[in-house]
Parts: C-alpha cells; sequence; structure tokens
C-alpha cells in the first residue's frame, strides 16, 4: 500500500473542498481506511472512517453532517468531502489505511493503522 493524498489547498469559511487518497498498489481493497487531522500546534486526531466495501462508515463528531467520506476500489482511490468548512478545520489532513476491522473507538486510535499518507494542507480562512 502506498498512499499519495491530494486535494487540500486555501478556502474561506463556508467553502468546499475534496481530498482524494489514491493507493498505487493493488490491494486497496482489502483495507479499511480513515481520515485525520493535524490542526497547528495540537495533536493528530481521528476524522472519519470506510470500512473496505464502504458500507459502513464512522464520523466524528467534528465531520458529522460536513464531511462525507467514499471509496471507489476499482479506482483505488478514497475521497473526503468536505463542505461548510470552518477555520478550525484548518489542519493537515492524512489517509490512512489497516488491515484490521474497525468499531467504535478503535477508529480513533492510531496504533491499528499500518499505513499512511503524506499528507494534505487544508487551510480555512474566516
Amino acid at each position: 500500500v502506498q498512499l499519495q493524498a491530494s486535494g487540500g489547498g486555501l478556502v474561506q469559511a463556508g467553502g468546499s473542498l475534496r481530498l482524494s487518497c489514491a493507493d498505487s498498489g493493488r490491494t486497496f481493497g482489502s483495507y479499511t481506511m480513515a481520515w485525520f487531522r493535524q490542526p497547528p500546534g495540537k495533536e493528530r486526531e481521528f476524522v472519519v472512517g470506510i470500512n473496505r466495501s464502504g458500507s459502513t462508515t464512522y464520523y466524528a463528531d467534528s465531520a458529522k453532517g460536513r464531511f462525507t467520506i467514499s471509496r471507489d476500489n476499482a479506482k483505488n482511490t478514497l475521497y473526503l468531502q468536505m463542505n461548510s468548512l470552518k477555520p478550525e478545520d484548518t489542519a493537515v489532513y492524512y489517509c490512512a489505511a489497516t488491515d484490521h476491522i474497525m468499531s467504535g473507538s478503535a477508529w480513533y486510535n492510531e496504533a491499528p493503522y499500518d499505513y499512511w499518507g503524506q499528507g494534505t494542507q487544508v487551510t480555512v480562512s474566516s
């Protein structure tokens, strides 16, 4: 698994961005995927996760109602549609992959995630 995140940028509050995470390997569909983010001066935090088939998702409270995770296993790509962006969404966003089946609070734990993308910067101006 080799993850490459893209799609970040500078956007005004209330705007939208769509992040992508492409896997150059051939086993993308075998992995549970997630997005994490690291705001400036803070620790990295879980944002949202999706199971291997895309049938189950899990959102942190900060993402509920505004962000949508999806995946296209045929294209080996993970997406994060972010709407109604706020200045507090400013962070470096990382995609991550694990071969574990995740549920509940386990999503938030970074330890099971074996592979990480390089991160893409999202800056939301007020």
